[in-house]
């Protein structure tokens, strides 16, 4: 049968043993929420960190006086278990220690962890990140993702994914987009920024959309499902009604679309397809667009664009031309 004291050496052991991996230059979020959930698990934890974490801070002020304290610890233990001076000064922040264990670390543990992702011309990629939650990424897409202890920032460059976001209710969940921040707790939604005019389209949960906090201009919103948000560069925004099962279809191959204007519908399929679509004519890139169009090759989407509207294309030295019928 383990004894107190036999324990109380494997605890001490443990928390030095988290000591060390904690300063490590390769920490990662994945560390973090181990160390947590290891804190959790007894007080005596929490009391045997403090003490270790003492006995660093001591030894890293006072190095030699530490090593003599040490030395004459072992000596000690040789002959009998006793308490020493070294965590009796321990002992004296181990309270504290237990109850803002991660606090005395915060370049260790609040140190953010950066990954960026990014999606080339037509394609589509989904990623997992280190919280659970899920992000599919269109076509010609950059994402920045920030995680921290209390926090998950995600930056959106000129692009669009849709995010199924795990809940954490300790660690708010933000999306930046051209200077507004859509901040979750637990839901699915899509961002689409491109070139400074941003749309956010709720599917699940709610999300509140804002500026961000070095921005002195622009409203806040809540959205709830079936909402979407449509904020231009000039900064007049658009509350309107959707399917929102519309706005992630891209994922399926498939763009909906409820009376855009033609230029945007081309700037769309230019990010799926090598050879560009052209519009010459201003009026006609104004025209409207409602319908479907399924990405599966340029010739037929253009097809497509034809029986929808009143075009026809023709070869282009990018790639296609559309003009009046």
């Amino acid at each position: 049968m383990t004894s107190i004291a036999t324990r109380n050496e494997e605890v001490m052991a443990q928390a030095s043993a988290w000591l060390a991996r904690l300063q490590r230059q390769d920490v990662g979020e994945a560390d973090g929420l181990a160390f947590d959930a290891w804190l959790a698990e007894s007080p005596q934890h929490r009391d045997a960190y403090g003490a270790a974490l003492a006995a660093w801070q001591a030894f890293d002020g006072c190095a030699d006086a530490v090593l003599d304290e040490l030395a004459a610890e072992a000596r000690r233990s040789a002959r009998r278990p006793a308490p020493t001076r070294r965590w009796l000064v321990g002992g004296g922040v181990a309270i504290a220690a237990g109850l803002t264990a991660v606090a005395v670390l915060p370049t260790v543990l609040d140190r953010p962890t950066v990954q960026t992702y990014a999606t080339a011309k037509g394609q589509h990629r989904r990623v997992t990140l280190a919280d659970g939650s899920v992000v599919d990424l269109n076509a010609e897409t950059r994402l920045t993702v920030r995680f921290a202890r209390r926090e998950r920032q995600v930056e959106l460059g000129d692009g669009q994914a849709v995010f199924d976001v795990a809940h954490d209710a300790a660690r708010p969940f933000t999306v930046e987009a051209s200077g507004r921040a859509v901040r979750v707790l637990g839901t699915q939604f899509d961002v689409r920024n491109r070139s400074g005019d941003v749309t956010v389209t709720v599917a699940r949960g709610r999300v509140q959309v804002r500026p961000v906090a070095s921005s002195k201009t622009g409203e806040a919103f809540v959205l709830t499902p079936g909402q979407r948000l449509a904020i231009a560069r000039t900064g007049v925004a658009q509350l309107s009604a959707v399917d929102p099962q519309e706005a992630l279809n891209w994922r399926a191959g498939r763009l909906v679309y409820r009376g855009e204007p033609l230029a945007e519908v081309v700037a769309d399929l230019n990010r799926q397809f090598v050879e560009q679509i052209e519009v010459s004519d201003p009026a006609l890139a104004r025209m409207p667009v409602t319908g479907v169009i399924v990405l599966d090759d340029q010739a037929s989407v253009a097809t497509r664009l034809a029986l929808m509207l009143p075009v026809r294309s023709v070869p282009s030295e990018r790639g296609l031309m559309l003009l009046r019928k």
